[in-house]
C-alpha cells in the first residue's frame, strides 16, 4: 500500500495505490473516489470479524459506525481519501508496536492493524475533550488526520500540550490532565483551561487548530432553521 498525501496541510487528500490482491481498511464516509478494478465491503469493525458491539465503541471514541474494506483487482486500483474538517495527515508505520489516538484522527490503515477504543481514566473525563481515545496496534501502515497542520514534538522530560490540539502519541508517554496557569484563576482567564502534562520520552502530534474551539466560535453565529 502506497500512500501519497496530495494538497498538504490545509486540504490534504491521500492518494491510496493497492497492488493487485492488496487491502485497506478506512473510516466509514472517508472516500471520495475510487477505481473501478477496487471492491468495496462495509462492515462495523474488521473484514468478515464484524460485531455491533466493535461498531458501537468505536462510536464512543469519535469514529464511524462502519469501516470500509477496499480490495484492488487483478490490475491493481486507487482511492482517494478526504478527512471532515480541513487539515493534514501524516502516516506512520508500525512494527508490532502501539499508537494512542485522539477519537475523529483515524483515516486508514493496512487491514492487519487492531483499532479498538481505549480508556484512559477520569482524567480524559474533565479534560474537556473525549472519554475515549483510540489504541491502535499490530504491523502496517496508518494514516492519521487532524484539523490544521500537524507537526511532531519530541518529548523527552515532560512537556505541556492543550488538551484539544492532541492528535497522537506513543504509549511510551504517560501523561495528567491539569491547569494551564500558576492558578485555576488565570487558567480560566487567559482561555487555555486545562492541558496533558506528558511525562516520558516519546513523540506527541499536535493539530494547529482545536475543533472544539472552532464549533464553540461558530456555533452562535449560525442562523436557527
Amino acid at each position: 500500500m502506497q500512500i501519497d498525501i496530495q494538497m498538504r496541510p490545509g486540504s490534504s487528500v491521500a492518494k491510496v495505490t493497492l497492488a493487485a490482491g492488496e487491502q485497506m481498511t478506512a473510516e466509514g464516509g472517508a472516500m471520495i473516489a475510487m477505481s473501478t478494478d477496487v471492491d468495496m465491503q462495509t462492515t462495523t469493525y474488521k473484514k468478515n470479524s464484524g460485531g455491533i458491539m466493535k461498531g458501537l465503541k468505536r462510536m464512543i471514541s469519535g469514529e464511524s459506525f462502519f469501516m470500509n474494506h477496499y480490495t484492488a483487482g487483478e490490475s491493481g486500483g486507487e482511492v482517494f481519501l478526504a478527512p471532515t474538517l480541513h487539515g493534514d495527515m501524516f502516516v506512520k508505520e508500525l512494527n508490532a508496536e502501539k499508537l494512542i489516538v485522539q477519537g475523529g484522527s483515524y483515516m486508514a490503515s493496512d487491514p492487519d492493524i487492531e483499532v479498538d477504543f481505549s480508556w484512559q481514566g477520569m482524567k480524559s473525563m474533565f479534560s474537556g475533550e473525549g472519554m475515549f481515545w483510540l489504541n491502535i496496534n499490530g504491523t502496517g501502515k496508518v494514516l492519521i488526520n487532524a484539523y490544521g497542520m500537524i507537526y511532531p514534538v519530541e518529548v523527552d522530560g515532560e512537556y505541556i500540550v492543550d488538551t484539544g490540539h492532541i492528535v497522537a502519541f506513543e504509549p511510551s508517554l504517560s501523561f495528567k490532565i491539569s491547569k494551564a496557569g500558576a492558578s485555576w484563576l488565570s487558567s480560566i482567564l487567559g482561555g487555555e483551561g486545562l492541558v496533558c502534562r506528558f511525562k516520558g520520552k516519546g513523540t506527541v502530534w499536535c493539530q494547529s487548530h482545536n475543533p472544539n474551539s472552532f464549533g464553540s466560535n461558530l456555533g452562535p453565529n449560525l442562523k436557527p432553521l
